[in-house]
């Protein structure tokens, strides 16, 4: 007897009507999968340091076929994640990809997907980057880099690689967001707004996909203590120093300490390519729209429960409906 999940009901539901949304998941298809990536392809935007490269390195070393993209090459990150994939016989390929290029994306994509036979089961957008200080000051140049990088360059990898995993009817792709693209702090610049756009346009991807048999994840982390804190303060610094008085006057209290930011503490980035490896080990149609990953406070969750019960109260039972509850397990 063959085994159906729900998103493969669902989906064929949204195709043709046949099927009503009253679908239940089986336990079955809840319980995740051992953790073993042996035969996935995996390519990962962002992998220069942070959770690009630790994921990189510990998916290859549970078997995958990793793509490590990062942009600049050659580099010195490059020719380090080389000689450790040498050492350790691990297949993982550095690759170059600048997310803001269109033909770096597009020639990246290209030869992932010539290298795997015309296949790619998982996308991770990884790539980010961050400014601080009040939005007054956050002039036109910073916006547009901002928003290149971290809403712009996902959509463009997304464009890349799904012609092939619609071909394929399956794949899954992983969009690094952020607590602060459900939650406000002031002072962060355009950096929430940008998280916030990717959650949006995450949520959207992932509705449309359901007839497909991609299933999109967004990873909300919490603080961590990565290089994107040196990067958000080496951004800021200039940031400040073109900055006009007549935008910097009324902010001086949100200003003082800006470009000597940190954060983490003690927590492990770790934690973030463990909570990826466990959706991609999950059941294809039952892995969940989002993942918070953070040992402290994750406030987001309460505004993330919220926004699931609206979006199946608002749409649950039109001719969006199969799509809604697929994506949100219900």
């Amino acid at each position: 007897m063959t085994t159906i999940n729900r998103r493969t009901l669902l989906a064929g539901a949204a195709a043709t009507g046949a099927l009503a949304a009253t679908a239940t998941v089986t336990a079955e298809d809840m319980i995740p999968a051992t953790i073993d990536m042996t035969g996935k392809s995996v390519l990962i935007t962002g992998c220069s340091s942070g959770f690009g490269r630790l994921a990189a390195v510990d998916f290859a070393r549970k078997g995958a076929k990793v793509f490590a993209t990062m942009r600049n090459l050659p580099r010195s990150e490059a020719d380090e994640l080389t000689a450790l994939a040498a050492e350790e016989n691990l297949d993982l390929q550095v690759m170059e990809i600048d997310v803001t290029s269109d033909e770096q994306v597009e020639s990246g994509v290209a030869k992932a997907l010539e290298l795997t036979g015309g296949s790619l089961d998982v996308l991770i957008n990884n790539a980010g980057t961050s400014y601080a200080g009040p939005l007054e000051i956050q002039d036109i140049e910073a916006t547009q880099g901002l928003f290149d990088v971290n809403v712009f360059g996902p959509h463009r990898m997304a464009r890349a690689v799904l012609p092939a995993m619609r071909k394929a009817k399956s794949g899954l792709i992983i969009n690094v967001t952020s607590q602060l693209g459900r939650v406000i702090v002031p002072a962060y610049g355009q950096y929430s707004p940008t998280k916030f756009a990717l959650e949006a346009m995450s949520e959207q991807l992932a509705y449309e996909l359901v007839p497909h048999g991609i299933d999109v994840t967004i990873i909300e982390p919490g603080g961590y203590p990565t290089k994107i804190w040196k990067n958000s303060n080496d951004n800021t610094l200039k940031l400040l120093e073109r900055a006009e008085e007549k935008h910097t006057s009324g902010y001086t209290a949100l200003i003082e300490g800006l470009g000597q930011r940190s954060g983490g503490g003690s927590t492990d980035p770790m934690d973030v390519p463990n909570a990826m490896a466990e959706v991609i080990s999950m059941v294809p149609g039952t892995r969940p729209l989002r993942r918070e990953v953070h040992p402290g406070p994750k406030p987001q969750i309460a505004i993330n429960k919220v926004s699931a019960e609206v979006q199946v109260g608002w749409l649950g039972e039109s001719g969006y409906g199969p799509w809604i509850k697929a994506v949100h397990n219900v």
